[in-house]
């Protein structure tokens, strides 16, 4: 399969970017970048207090991120996968998958360590959805092993690392303003788009 050209299909892709963007422009308009990642990451420790609305940061946590370079690379991403992948699995697709991202995403970074207190920001993982999607949909055959399904894993396995590597240069370049990568976080966003490719697909043409 390859991938679609035309931004006529993917109206959501670019919605989300949009929102992404503008939240974060929002945040720093009125300084609130902080108190946004307090009030809007996820934070494991909060989900033990069972406190109001916390069971929404998952999702609001998508829309803060910690400085400019941190956007910019996540929106990169979602505009690069999301366009071919929302053609192909529709607007509902889409967002069903970001959505799942960015619960597996908080769940991966919960299993981690329960009691974190440091709240986490960012799309990374709902992105990170999109593009195990995208690796399963629009992966290629370029590894030389007799199994095609075993080669597109290994080609998707590979996309994963590559996405947290450059995820962690990222991070390392802002060493210094206590940015950390929620590794776990992305793992479990990645996984979710992985497993859910082939049946959404299937669902969307199911009576094609």
């Amino acid at each position: 399969m390859r991938p679609s050209e035309s931004w006529s299909g993917a109206r959501l892709t670019l919605a989300l970017a949009a929102v992404t963007a503008a939240a974060w422009a929002l945040a720093g308009l009125l300084q609130l970048h902080n108190w946004a990642a307090l009030r809007a990451g996820f934070i494991p420790a909060d989900l033990a207090v069972d406190l109001p609305l916390t069971w929404l940061t998952p999702l609001s946590a998508t829309l803060v991120h910690a400085h400019i370079f941190h956007l910019l690379f996540n929106l990169l991403i979602l505009l690069f996968c999301g366009r071919p992948t929302e053609t192909v699995l529709g607007p509902a697709g889409l967002a069903l998958l970001y959505v799942v991202g960015a619960y597996a995403a908080a769940a991966g970074h919960y299993l981690v360590d329960p009691d974190d207190l440091t709240p986490m920001i960012g799309a990374s993982g709902a992105i990170s959805a999109v593009l195990g999607a995208y690796a399963i949909l629009f992966g290629r055959n370029r590894v030389k092993v007799a199994d095609p399904r075993l080669a597109l894993w290994l080609h998707a396995l590979w996309l994963m690392a590559a996405w947290i590597g450059l995820q962690m240069i990222v991070g390392l370049t802002f060493a210094g303003t206590g940015v950390r990568i929620a590794i776990a976080a992305h793992i479990g966003g990645f996984l979710a788009g992985v497993l859910l490719a082939n049946p959404l697909l299937l669902f969307r043409y199911r009576n094609a």
